[in-house]
């Protein structure tokens, strides 16, 4: 079985994750400036296996894209072109940001580490691949 990658694509920076190779439980990898993601992540699929890539879906409240999804429907199209042997898909990425401030103050993080904006973004893949990964196990139980 392989690594589930998660992506929480940014204009600027972009924060990822990974599955352990079970697929039971996400961890933080890394946050990765967006203009070299390409090049991480190919490097990286190269090194470990990976089954599939979750990209957040990035939507508003009335359900209607928001405008980072102009940047990353190209990202996504090049990525399935470079790696086309890996499922790519979307999950929704509502509220991660604010989930990961409020995970970052109940872990006591001092507040001058909470201003990392590289850390809120990787706890966001975090979140969002754990949320694909629950709703998936959801899934089965039903």
């Amino acid at each position: 079985m392989g690594r589930i990658l998660a992506i929480d694509y940014g204009k600027k920076r972009t924060g990822l994750a990974v599955t352990d190779e079970l697929q039971i439980i996400a961890g933080g990898l890394t946050t990765v400036d967006t203009v070299s993601l390409i090049d991480y992540i190919t490097s990286y699929t190269a090194k470990e296996k990976v089954e599939k890539i979750i990209v957040g879906l990035p939507k508003k409240m009335n359900n209607e894209y928001s405008e980072n999804m102009v940047r990353i429907e190209p990202f996504v199209n090049r990525l399935r072109k470079l790696l086309p042997a890996i499922p790519i898909e979307y999950y929704d990425e509502r509220f991660t940001s604010q989930l990961a401030q409020r995970t970052i103050i109940e872990a006591g993080i001092k507040k001058k580490a909470r201003q990392n904006k590289a850390l809120v973004d990787e706890i966001s893949a975090v979140i969002i691949l754990q949320s694909y990964l629950d709703s998936r196990q959801y899934n089965r139980q039903i």
